[in-house]
Parts: structure tokens; sequence; C-alpha cells
């Protein structure tokens, strides 16, 4: 699997969050969370592109395990003016950061395997560390229940 490092400087997302483990979110909060987003998107006035973005923001304790505990998930856009969201929406900053960053090609049921690959294989061969947070790019690419579906990972790395 082809991994880069990459350095990108801080943004804004608006959009949707909960609280669930993997299982709950893929079991039907995903789609409906994506529905609504996509139904909403043109009230979100700054909103910099078309590109639906899947933040993971996780616990920090040691003993966290993204398979079974919750943790939040946000579902949102790149904005270029953190302001003016509608109703129910929230807004996150994301810090200049430097990110291993690869691309999970197949279905997405099947993502977990490149997860497992970079944090299991790629940090234990590189010596990086995880920051608490990585997320998805789901552009003109992603086709979930195809095997041509192409979603961008970043992963955050703390400095």
């Amino acid at each position: 699997m082809e991994t880069k490092i990459v350095t990108l400087a801080a943004f804004h997302v608006a959009g949707y969050r909960i609280e669930a483990t993997v299982e709950e979110f893929e079991a039907g909060l995903r789609q409906n969370l994506y529905d609504k987003l996509i139904e909403n998107k043109d009230e979100i006035k700054h909103r910099k592109n078309d590109q639906v973005l899947l933040m993971q923001l996780y616990p920090s304790h040691e003993d966290f395990n993204a398979k079974v505990d919750s943790f939040t998930h946000v579902l949102c856009y790149e904005v270029n003016v953190p302001e003016g969201m509608p109703p129910g929406m929230i807004i996150h900053h994301v810090p200049a950061r430097s990110y291993v960053t690869c691309t999970h090609r197949g279905l997405e049921s099947e993502i977990g395997d490149t997860y497992d690959y970079v944090y299991g294989q790629w940090l234990d061969d590189t010596g990086h560390v995880p920051e608490c947070y990585d997320f998805e790019i789901w552009d003109e690419r992603y086709q979930p229940d195809s095997v041509d579906n192409e979603i961008d990972i970043y992963v955050a790395l703390q400095s």
C-alpha cells in the first residue's frame, strides 16, 4: 500500500456530529447523517467544495479500541469561513498537522483492513505516533458498494 506524509494547514469543517461505535455508525447512522448532510449542503454558506469529510475523533486513553468503543464521528464539509451554519450543525477546527495518507481502494466495508495496516504495520515500521483523530475524503470516486470505490485516508501524526 502506498503511503506518504503530508503537512496540511489548519482548516475548519461544518457538519453533523454523533457519538457511536464503528458498528453502530456503519449499521445505519452513517447513511442517515450522510443523507441529511447532502440534503442541507446548500445551506452551508461558506462550503469550500463538494467533498464530504468523515472526521473521526478518538478519546486519548490508552485502552481505547476504535472497533468496540464509542467515539465522535463528524460528517462534514470544509468551509472557508467558520460561521453561519444551519441549525444542528457544528463547526470543528482542525489544526495544522502532518498526516500519513493513503487511498483505500475497494468496497467501503473492507476499509478496516486499510486502517489496520496504517495504525498497525505502518506505525510500527516508521516509529510515528498517531494523534487522536483521522479523516476520510469522500469525493467523486466515493462509491461505497463498488470495487471501484476510492477513499483518501489521513491519519494525524504527533509532532
